[in-house]
């Protein structure tokens, strides 16, 4: 297939995304990235379009890494995708036996057919016929949101049993087990009912973030609002910006004020913050130059639509020949959602969770042409079956000997409270 790049210009590039996105959403492959205009240095685009398969790398744990590796060489397109959390058993010696509802791959990257990248108003267009493309795009109508959810939402853990699980958590902290460990707990709904990208347009309304995703395999949709980076590479620099600290937004200025400076002085959210930012120094070192780890921000304050964040920056100058597969051997499954000491963390997480993480807790995200690539957490995400009808998403939080746990519980739902808004559900 050979394909041809052409630009246009937009008259109303929002109204166009949107068109897009449902264009893309009729292939049974897609991907749509979007930083809803969160600029950065990183950030390379404002929205990338990718549907239809050229060539698709499905793997799972066992030799993936050494596949993509061979699978991404000479490609002139951004190759997008997605690494599962059980591909820690490829990296450690680890397993997972716990139950799985939604059955993703380990990890799954595609060369598409066609492919948007959306800068300001224009768009760029790769395809065999870019022009034929734009068209049928804006002959679409946009789709409003309706998502329609169907199904009863339930929960894995009960308040009481979340409760106990993180007090038998510290234990292992208080003797010296681990110091920190990012415990999850499932919601989720059998027998549901939704329309996916009309769900996704929803949570992006109510919950814009920088690593905002739409992802279709199949019957398998990635319904994300991800306001968290994994890891990033440019030319030479690797840049990764951990998440550790959480506070909720008020609709009062002064209180949201208030609420943003408690966040920044509080000695637990910073303890939290630092440990992890120690743990992906370590995690950088095995990829760096030496003498080049750093950290770019420590416990930066950041403000999203439905809460505040701490956010720090650690970077590092790549070795040279170092390739994607030893960088995420170095650093995944990522600091932020497992613990420190990091196999230790994961054992346990392995024991007191009760489904398999899958998908969530990975990372969607993209390799560019030229072998720069970005990914994201996903957190903040709803996973979706629509042939199975099963709907799942996991929230969790970061377990220290400080952690009281009826407030890490209130901590889960203040994270879930934007997919609560668009199921239309509560959780007590």
């Amino acid at each position: 297939m050979s394909l041809i790049k052409q630009k246009f210009r937009l008259e109303n590039p929002e109204n166009f995304k949107n068109q897009a996105m449902v264009w893309a959403s009729q292939f049974e492959t897609a991907a749509c990235l979007n930083s809803n205009h969160f600029k950065d240095q990183y950030h390379q685009f404002d929205l990338l379009i990718s549907a239809g398969v050229q060539r698709e790398l499905t793997a799972q744990a066992g030799g993936a890494l050494d596949q993509l590796d061979a699978f991404i060489v000479n490609c002139p397109l951004y190759i997008p995708g997605f690494l599962g959390y059980d591909l820690k058993n490829e990296i450690e010696t680890l397993e997972s036996r716990n139950w799985d509802g939604l059955g993703f791959p380990d990890l799954y990257f595609f060369i598409p057919q066609y492919q948007l990248i959306f800068t300001g108003d224009e768009v760029e267009i790769s395809a065999d016929q870019p022009v034929t493309i734009y068209q049928s795009i804006l002959a679409l109508e946009p789709l409003q949101n309706c998502t329609d959810f169907k199904g009863k939402l339930q929960q894995r853990l009960n308040r009481e049993s979340y409760i106990n699980a993180v007090s038998k958590l510290k234990e292992h902290i208080q003797r010296g087990d681990i110091y920190e460990v990012n415990f999850c707990q499932e919601f989720y709904a059998e027998d549901a009912e939704l329309n996916p990208l009309a769900a996704y347009f929803e949570l992006n309304q109510c919950s814009p973030t920088p690593f905002s995703n739409f992802f279709k395999l199949r019957n398998r949709y990635i319904i994300s609002a991800t306001p968290e980076r994994f890891i990033c590479k440019r030319q030479d620099k690797l840049s990764s910006q951990p998440i550790k600290g959480t506070a909720r937004r008020s609709a009062n200025p002064e209180e949201d004020e208030k609420i943003k400076e408690e966040l920044r002085a509080s000695e637990k959210e910073r303890a939290e913050n630092v440990m992890i930012v120690d743990l992906v120094r370590n995690d950088l070192t095995k990829c760096a130059l030496p003498g080049t780890v750093k950290v770019d921000e420590l416990c930066g304050i950041y403000s999203f639509e439905q809460v505040h964040q701490m956010i720090s920056t650690v970077s590092c100058q790549l070795a040279e020949g170092t390739t994607l597969s030893h960088i995420l051997r170095s650093s995944f499954p990522m600091g932020s959602m497992t613990g420190a000491p990091k196999i230790r963390a994961m054992q346990l997480i392995e024991s007191f969770e009760q489904t398999r993480r899958g998908v969530y807790s990975g990372s969607v995200g993209y390799i560019a042409p030229n072998g720069d690539f970005d990914f994201n957490v996903i957190i903040r995400t709803m996973l979706y079956d629509a042939d199975q009808k099963y709907l799942s998403f996991q929230v969790g939080s970061a377990i220290t000997h400080q952690a009281i746990p009826e407030n890490e519980y209130d901590e889960c739902l203040l994270k879930a409270k934007a997919i609560l808004q668009v199921l239309k559900s509560e959780i007590n």
